[in-house]
């Protein structure tokens, strides 16, 4: 087993502030497997390939989600850039949980050409099939492949800050609370995965 000391206070305030210098966008995420649907708001989601005929995206997916349960079973997903005014799409994809309610309904029923859900209200989207994928312990992540995608409105794109700024105070509050529960979800599954012994 590996040893992994703790961090002191300044350095964990420092890698936060690093963290801090860039402003990452947010990705819906969604899949289908079978008759079950759904999505979520992913921030670990990047470019992974510089070739323009080979392209590829690399995405980190929590493993308590419903989304992740989507994709492990079809081998697929759709990513979507939302638009910078859409805060809905959080509200919707971000506070609500999959695994008891259908986050798509009341929506245009859509599908990309890999038969993944379609927001039809976002700045991009991309079809995407997983070409490899590693457990990390909290996450998976997924290397796809991008099949397909479509530009469908030019203009600034949801980011985290942008979120942070332009929430009202009540859903800024929820969704601290839900990235908080996330937090110690997360923290255990990688104190597991690497061995660590549990918190006193």
């Amino acid at each position: 087993m590996q040893d992994h000391p703790s961090l002191s206070s300044e350095a964990m305030d420092a890698i936060e502030s690093i963290f801090h210098l860039y402003d990452p966008p947010l990705w819906l995420v969604t899949a289908r497997a079978g008759e079950r649907r759904g999505g979520l708001i992913a921030t670990s989601a990047v470019r992974a390939s510089i070739v323009p005929e080979l392209p590829r995206m690399l995405i980190a997916i929590a493993k308590q989600h419903h989304t992740w349960e989507l994709i492990q079973a079809s081998g697929g997903f759709a990513s979507h850039l939302l638009r910078a005014t859409d805060l809905g799409s959080v509200w919707r994809f971000g506070l609500a949980t999959g695994q008891d309610t259908d986050k798509l309904a009341g929506l245009s029923a859509s599908e990309t050409p890999e038969g993944n859900p379609l927001y039809l209200e976002a700045a991009a989207w991309m079809d995407c099939r997983v070409e490899t994928s590693m457990d990390i312990g909290d996450r998976s992540l997924y290397l796809a492949e991008i099949l397909g995608g479509r530009l469908l409105t030019e203009g600034p794109v949801l980011t985290v800050a942008g979120l942070m700024r332009d929430a009202p105070p009540e859903r800024k509050a929820e969704l601290d609370r839900l990235y908080a529960r996330d937090q110690g979800i997360d923290a255990a599954a990688i104190r597991a995965w690497r061995g660590d012994s549990p918190d006193p």
